[in-house]
């Protein structure tokens, strides 16, 4: 499954970055890209694990829109 996430708080490349790597870092989570510029975040994944993915990019201090 593929999922577009909004994103509030993820400024930089180096914000990005942190937030790619902990999405991916997620079990079920194939593949990941944050983008600082769209304010976004794509994700691959199996399973339902939705809240683990924004737990994730709230753990890293950026706000999930939806």
């Amino acid at each position: 499954m593929q999922k577009k996430i909004y994103v509030v708080g993820m400024f930089d490349d180096d914000t990005a970055g942190k937030v790619q790597a902990a999405v991916c870092a997620v079990t079920g989570v194939t593949s990941c890209v944050a983008s600082a510029a769209k304010s976004q975040v794509l994700v691959d994944y199996e399973g339902s694990i939705d809240d683990a993915i924004n737990a994730a990019i709230t753990g890293t201090g950026v706000e999930v829109l939806g």
